[in-house]
């Protein structure tokens, strides 16, 4: 396997990745191997998902959308990746789907997009934010493509939420705890912040955490990088 081979994601199924075992290609990926990348039969390619881990393979047949791929050996086992949960508030399409590109990259186990006070949008393809997520996870050499969920309410996630969960909030010119505590979710407002209502009830929930990002104002996408990279820098402190 060279890392110039093409490496996809193909979904766990019934199928489990074996030596000499044949498994098909979802249409999108027979698709973009034969039409984007130029591949054809016997043209070696990496194959991977949460559950079987990376594996060298070659095309065994790719015509139009429909193909498969003959597995080799497997050359990187199967590892979760270790991150948070994002929770972010919904923005405009192209910084959303940014959201979900660098936070793959960055890490993130799952995404939850919140409806909050001051969100400028409702409305989420999420069929089309899966790919882009798929597709940074191609990129970003992760074994596992994180979820995303449908919108909620913040009001609403926050009154389910664990107490015993920590979920850091970005909250703007407010310092942040001193407590050393290991995160297990980040949570990014909207562009304008949070409203006065939603800081105080952040501010009374025993699981949220300040989590200081400068004295700056940031752009959302932009708060998102620095929050997860807080808390990257933290957990590896921490051991």
């Amino acid at each position: 396997m060279s890392r110039s081979d093409p490496r996809l994601y193909l979904p766990a199924s019934e199928i489990a990745f074996a030596e000499g075992q044949t498994v098909p290609l979802p249409p999108g990926q027979a698709h973009y191997l034969g039409n984007v990348m130029r591949q054809g039969v016997g043209s070696a390619v990496c194959v991977f998902n949460e559950r079987d881990g990376e594996w060298g393979a070659e095309i065994a047949a790719l015509k139009k959308d429909k193909g498969s791929v003959l597995l080799h050996r497997c050359e990187r086992a199967p590892a979760p990746t270790e991150g948070v949960e994002l929770l972010f508030a919904p923005l405009k399409r192209d910084a959303t789907e940014l959201v979900i590109r660098m936070g793959t990259e960055l890490g993130v186990t799952r995404f939850r997009p919140v409806v909050t006070e001051r969100t400028n949008t409702h409305r989420l393809n999420l069929e089309r934010l899966a790919v882009i997520a798929t597709e940074a996870a191609e990129q970003c050499e992760r074994l596992d493509v994180p979820e995303i969920l449908p919108p909620e309410s913040l009001r609403a996630v926050l009154a389910e939420w664990p107490e015993n969960w920590p979920l850091f909030a970005a909250l703007e010119r407010r310092p942040g705890d001193d407590a050393t505590v290991r995160a297990a979710a980040l949570l990014i407002g909207p562009e304008g912040g949070f409203s006065d209502t939603e800081v105080e009830m952040l501010r009374r929930h025993t699981a949220i955490h300040a989590l200081s990002l400068g004295p700056l104002v940031l752009r959302a996408e932009t708060a998102v990088c620095a929050g997860l990279a807080r808390l990257a820098a933290g957990a590896e402190s921490a051991g």
